[in-house]
């Protein structure tokens, strides 16, 4: 071997994340014991609804077109059996065969049955959730305070003009507009208006303001985007009579123009975002790789989120990238420094093993401590993993992920096992507390 390859091999061992290769066994059932506060998830409603309820989602990912799916989410995925077993007392190894997921549906809906109303609370108490963020279109049975608390939608409010073009430009979308459509004229309706407003400024008072009111006086804390399944980040600011003209020259006419529409987005964007700072709402951005095989994921780095960030206007504003930010996990870290971002670890805490997401979390840890939230992301994915499995699966995931990262600051020398465990709770439980007040 030349020189110039023992040094790139030396180099890249030297690059390698480093791990501990198990957890200080005190600090494990320290960080086991914590109940944790869930910033993001999608439970379905108890019984009789469960199996007909579709408000976990303003855009349901269930029906899109296949795409490669990550290994986690196959029915392979050997965890499934664990939580198989802790759920539903069901003690099968994964895949199962056709009619062992009839015998796995029977066991789901007899602990359905014994739970009654009881049973998305059940749910939590399997996987030491105390309080879970429950990201649904509308609350109802069994998802209800103070173990589920709200966290609603604003996408819709930001497409008041006709969307068919913008629904053509992937078949992701052409299923995603009409959604949001519908939800705009729920709101609407629920304004006492039979139609838009004329005028942008009525838009914003009578439809906009009065929706984000009217949800936080139904217990909602927070709004969430999913914009990023839509159109890409970077939103301009744009002056408000330039927003007003763009409004009223294209609200009864087809097919916008995209250009001007954007602006129109980009303006309601920050007026929203700022309106949650001043009613007491946090905004949550989906900010990763997301779902299906059309989605645009150079369009969701989160460092076009920063001038947003920067803008002094919306410092009142409490910003949560949700899902880690994969693959921009170091961009998103560094947004961390702004004094309103935050992260959660939702969804790539299922996609992604613990060891992977210890390395991620000790750098977001080793940085801002405060700024890091627990959140399971479960999710009605699969006939194999239904929102059930992915919140138990999600939650082991997080905490042996803290268990690797806090015990290497440890063998380190960083941080004490005092500090190892205020650091565990802070990340399970107190940032939570202390963004939401609770």
């Amino acid at each position: 071997m030349s020189i110039l390859p023992r040094l790139i091999v030396s180099t890249a061992l030297l690059t390698l994340p480093a791990f501990a290769q198990t957890i200080d066994p005190t600090l494990a059932v320290r960080i086991d014991a914590i109940p944790a506060i869930d910033n993001h998830a999608h439970p379905l409603l108890a019984a009789p609804q469960y199996d007909t309820d579709r408000n976990f989602d303003a855009l349901p990912v269930d029906n899109m077109e296949p795409d490669t799916e990550a290994f986690e989410l196959r029915p392979e995925f050997p965890a499934l059996h664990d939580a198989w077993l802790a759920l539903f007392h069901f003690d099968a190894q994964a895949p199962l065969t056709p009619e062992a997921l009839k015998q796995l549906d029977a066991a789901r809906q007899q602990v359905r049955r014994e739970q009654g109303a009881n049973y998305p609370a059940y749910v939590l108490d399997k996987s030491n959730i105390a309080t879970m963020l429950a990201n649904r279109t509308s609350m109802g049975n069994g998802i209800q305070p103070p173990r589920f608390r709200w966290v609603p939608y604003a996408d819709d409010l930001l497409f008041p003009l006709d969307n068919s073009l913008l629904s053509t430009a992937t078949p992701d979308r052409a299923q995603f507009f009409p959604l949001e459509d519908a939800l705009l004229k729920q709101a609407t309706q629920q304004a006492g208006l039979k139609s838009l407003p004329t005028t942008l400024d009525g838009y914003l008072k009578q439809v906009v303001t009065a929706t984000l009111e009217k949800q936080k006086s139904s217990g909602a804390i927070a709004e969430k985007f999913e914009i990023a399944y839509l159109r890409s980040f970077g939103f301009d600011d744009v002056p408000q009579a330039e927003a007003a003209a763009i409004y009223a020259r294209w609200l009864h006419h087809p097919h916008p123009d995209t250009a001007q529409y954007k602006r129109l987005q980009d303006f309601l964007f920050r007026y929203i975002a700022s309106e949650c700072g001043r009613i007491g709402l946090a905004v949550h951005i989906h900010a990763a790789a997301g779902g299906g095989g059309y989605f645009a994921i150079a369009g969701a780095n989160p460092l076009l989120l920063e001038p947003l960030f920067n803008d002094k206007k919306l410092r009142h504003t409490n910003f949560v990238l949700l899902h880690g930010g994969w693959p921009f996990v170091h961009e998103i870290g560094a947004l961390l420094q702004k004094p309103n971002v935050y992260l959660d670890l939702s969804e790539q805490c299922l996609m992604v093993g613990p060891r992977t997401i210890s390395t991620w979390l000790r750098e977001w840890i080793e940085l801002y401590p405060e700024k890091v939230l627990y959140a399971t992301d479960a999710y009605p994915y699969t006939t194999s993993m239904g929102w059930e499995e992915s919140a138990y699966i999600a939650n082991r995931n997080i905490r042996q992920s803290l268990g690797y990262a806090l015990t290497g600051m440890i063998q380190d020398n960083q941080i004490t096992q005092t500090r190892a465990e205020e650091l565990a709770r802070m990340v399970l439980q107190s940032n939570a507390k202390s963004l939401y007040h609770f």
